[in-house]
């Protein structure tokens, strides 16, 4: 008995050309779909991002912390040049007092913190003078302190040659200034005429104290 052997294409109709049409259509729509649903995708994403990154912008702008700082410029950005601490003794006549501090001088720039490096023994030296005529009492309170700083930066750009201005009298208690003023009341002295200073560029813009210890 032979085998009989089925054509395969034999039941299997031809499809017609315009189903053919039909599901290339289809195919083609459903590709698009999905691209424009992924891209959509993307899109979202991306703007829920810029969102958060925006509302953390703004947060962080509205806070007190980062709203108090300063902007910086690097260009202008201040150099700050520290000097070995200081321990010297005071004028006081009652007992024998010394003073340790720290200094650190805040610059305008670089080539000004080269040549104070340069000078270092003599601004060293002239610090230790300012210093050696300061007595506790004169180092006690805030404004002593702050005179001290401003008789620091007249008196440690000398050795350099520049020559500014001396600083002004930081204040004088209320009871102090009625003293003075009925002296003056008193007994007028004429004033005398004011000392003029060449106008030099000063290149410590500040003094700051890192450690102030009075013993």
């Amino acid at each position: 008995m032979s085998a009989v052997i089925a054509d395969p294409g034999a039941d299997v109709a031809p499809i017609p050309p315009g189903k053919k049409r039909l599901i290339v259509i289809a195919a083609a729509a459903l590709a698009l779909v999905l691209v424009l649903g992924g891209g959509a995708v993307v899109w979202l994403k991306q703007r829920a991002a810029h969102a958060a990154a925006a509302a953390a912008a703004s947060e962080d702008e509205a806070t007190p912390e980062h709203a108090s700082l300063p902007r910086i410029d690097p260009k202008n950005a201040p150099i700050y040049l520290p000097l070995d601490p200081f321990v010297v003794n005071l004028a006081d006549k009652e007992s024998d007092r010394y003073a340790q501090i720290g200094i650190t001088l805040e610059l305008d720039n670089g080539i000004s913190a080269d040549q104070i490096k340069a000078y270092m023994p003599a601004i060293r030296n002239a610090v230790l003078m300012v210093l050696a005529n300061k007595s506790s009492r004169d180092l006690m309170n805030r404004e002593g302190k702050e005179q001290l700083g401003q008789e620091i930066m007249r008196e440690a750009v000398r050795p350099m040659g520049i020559e500014v201005a001396s600083p002004e009298p930081i204040s004088v208690a209320p009871a102090e200034v009625g003293a003075s003023a009925a002296t003056d009341a008193a007994s007028p002295k004429p004033k005398a005429p004011a000392k003029r200073h060449s106008a030099q560029r000063n290149p410590i813009q500040r003094v700051h104290f890192s450690s102030f210890i009075v013993q």
